[in-house]
This record gives C-alpha cells, sequence and structure tokens, in this order.
C-alpha cells in the first residue's frame, strides 16, 4: 500500500513530512509502528491533528501483538499500533 508510513527510527518530522505527502494523494493515511517506536507514532498524529490540519480525523486505531525473533533466536512479544488518519 502506497497510503502507509512506518515509523521507525527517525526524527518525527520526517514521518510529519511523510503523512502530509500521503494525504495530498489519499483521503486516508495509514501510520504504523511497533515496539518503542509507538510513541512517536502517537507524536505524528497528534502533531498532524494540531499543527498542521486541524480537521482531519482519527478514522481508527488498532493494537496488537507481533511474535518476533530476536538475536539470542527466541520468539518475543511486540506491541503494535495502527492509526488512521482520514480528511
Amino acid at each position: 500500500m502506497d497510503n502507509v508510513v512506518l515509523v521507525g527510527r527517525k526524527p518525527v518530522m520526517n514521518y510529519v513530512v511523510a503523512v502530509l505527502t500521503q494525504l495530498t494523494n489519499n483521503d486516508e493515511v495509514i501510520i504504523k509502528a511497533r515496539g518503542r517506536a509507538i510513541n512517536k507514532a502517537v507524536d505524528v498524529a497528534e502533531m498532524i491533528r494540531n499543527r498542521f490540519i486541524k480537521d482531519i480525523k482519527i478514522k481508527k486505531i488498532e493494537i496488537g501483538t507481533d511474535k518476533v525473533k530476536n538475536p539470542d533466536g527466541r520468539e518475543v512479544n511486540v506491541s503494535t499500533i495502527e492509526i488512521v488518519l482520514a480528511k
């Protein structure tokens, strides 16, 4: 999907710009993150709502858990979040 922004280790503003770019072409954008990046994904959504596009709505928020193998080879649970923003 081209309307998905995966949040990771970069600064928050990089993801804000990516979401704003996606919103020029699409009516909705999905912000996805897992683990420690969840708080950054929430910051991105809130920054867009409060500073850039006042009338954008949070259409849906989904939380979940992924099983991921760590470098030791063990499976660990990692929390995930999907925030759907819609015009």
